[in-house]
């Protein structure tokens, strides 16, 4: 697949999630020219990201910046690392096609989900369209989520949130939110967040 079969595969299968500051992101999987499988990546238009840093770098520089203002020390060199170095970034010159993720929950599912269950962890279960449930939780990424064992994320029927797998094999409900992990929680029964890899693309 050339950029242009790759971005119109895009746009017709996948919806894509709005971010404030990044734009439209589509969610899927990858196939590199070298063979390699990369299960989650997001694909977006370069054009926000650039002008989000080009304002706080300037915002550092003249001292505008809420980092400035608040701590008083200058940030401009941290801001620089934050957008060179940090974050997994694959070129799309070197993407051979791509597909629908399985680890990609929709948006209507995603929209399902409500809030965080205490400080930096949502944890929730999921009732899949067979009937079965499973735990799942993370700290902070929704993009992509690991999935059991012969299921993909469009076989999700309905989020049960703020509900974990107990070491009974039963979902059981959080405390909303709570100060110590339930002593029941199974904690190798918990789908978790998965890393991603974004690639930037002209014309998405």
């Amino acid at each position: 697949m050339n950029n242009s079969e790759i971005i119109q595969f895009l746009k017709d299968n996948i919806e894509p999630l709005k971010r404030e500051f990044e734009g439209n992101q589509y969610r899927c999987s990858a196939y590199l020219k070298d063979g390699t499988y990369l299960p989650c990546v997001i694909f977006q238009n370069p054009e926000p990201t650039v002008n989000q840093a080009i304002k706080r770098l300037k915002e550092e520089r003249t001292g505008k910046s809420i980092f400035a203002k608040t701590l008083g020390f200058d940030g401009y060199r941290d801001m620089v690392k934050l957008y060179t170095t940090s974050g997994n970034k694959v070129n799309e010159y070197d993407i051979a096609r791509v597909e629908i993720s399985p680890f990609a929950l929709p948006k209507h599912i995603l929209s399902a989900i409500n809030g965080e269950t205490t400080m930096s962890w949502t944890g929730f279960g999921v009732k899949m369209k067979d009937g079965k449930e499973f735990g799942f939780g993370t700290s902070f990424l929704f993009e992509f989520f690991q999935m059991p064992e012969g299921y993909g994320a469009n076989d999700i029927d309905v989020i049960l949130n703020h509900q974990y797998m107990s070491t009974s094999g039963e979902l059981k409900e959080h405390n909303v939110p709570f100060t110590e992990w339930p002593s029941d929680y199974d904690e190798k029964a918990i789908y978790r967040e998965c890393q991603y890899f974004k690639c930037y693309m002209e014309g998405i």
